[in-house]
């Protein structure tokens, strides 16, 4: 049985183009018209609203334990395909062709960083969450800070928060909200999606990868920081220093959904020896 999750709305309207012809990256990430326009502000909307600092305590709680399911990273891969993200206007194919891509497109100008080609087979599989029953706006779209007020680069801020209730709480109402100027983004609750559900997967399971890949995989929606600027009151040094290696990973994530698909049989085996090298085995989801 295939599950929808909506398309992904940190992704961009597909242009009316002959498939053939190689997308203009300015056609990426238009929030002011498209087709899917209407059904990825709702996403947003509802994202907006419901994304507070109690809720995403209660994700963490819910999925903290880790409980869901036991599968290896391949099987997660495969998972995917049971997934059709119909809010994702840049991709009609099934999620692990786009996985393969990305992963593909990092080898072929990474040659020698195994561990980056991997991080471009993991990072969408937090999206097994639709899986286990979370709504599209739990799952996708870009992510923010909660517990501060939003900044000027979150998609459809002025339109989309009226009514999150921690904009009413003087707490999480203002620019720092509850945190302590430059406290790091490892102190910071992101909104809860695939990002950070896989992030927290990849420490729990003790994935044996860089600190580039973790940091990757867990800001890849954060949109409003790695290409909007926002959110430096929060950032340490550290998040300054590893941002270049979050934005090189975003021109891969974007940019490799073409048309012409990988042969992922011939590719399976190369990606089954980096999971054997840094994440082998039946992992807990």
């Amino acid at each position: 049985m295939k599950v929808t999750v909506g398309p992904d709305p940190s992704l961009v309207y597909r242009p009316d183009v002959d498939p053939e012809v190689a997308k203009d990256k300015a056609s990426f990430r238009n929030y002011t018209s498209g087709p899917l326009l209407d059904r990825v502000f709702t996403t947003y909307k509802l994202m907006h609203t419901h994304q507070t600092v109690d809720f995403v305590r209660s994700k963490h709680a819910q999925f903290g334990g880790f409980s869901y399911k036991k599968m290896t990273v391949m099987e997660a891969v495969d998972l995917l395909d049971r997934l059709l993200d119909e809010s994702d206007p840049d991709v009609d194919f099934p999620n692990s062709f786009h996985a393969f891509q990305t992963a593909e497109g990092i080898r072929k100008a990474h040659p020698d960083k195994d561990w980056f080609h991997l991080v471009g087979l993991l990072h969408d599989l937090g999206k097994v969450l639709a899986l286990f029953g979370e709504p599209q706006w739990a799952v996708v779209g870009d992510t923010f800070p909660v517990g501060c007020r939003p900044q000027a680069s979150v998609v459809f801020h002025d339109s989309t928060f009226q009514d999150n209730p921690d904009l009413q709480d003087p707490r999480y109402s203002t620019e720092l909200g509850m945190y302590q100027p430059h406290c790091g983004l490892d102190r910071v609750l992101m909104s809860w999606g695939h990002d950070e559900y896989m992030y927290q997967v990849m420490k729990f399971n003790k994935f044996s990868l860089p600190p580039e890949a973790f940091y990757m995989i867990r800001f890849h929606s954060f949109y409003p920081w790695h290409t909007g600027s926002d959110y430096q009151q929060l950032c340490s040094q550290q998040d300054l220093a590893m941002l270049p290696w979050v934005q090189e990973f975003n021109k891969f994530d974007l940019y490799t959904k073409c048309p012409d698909l990988p042969d992922v049989d011939k590719l399976r085996p190369y990606y089954q020896g980096l999971i054997d090298k840094y994440c082998p085995g039946i992992l807990s989801w």
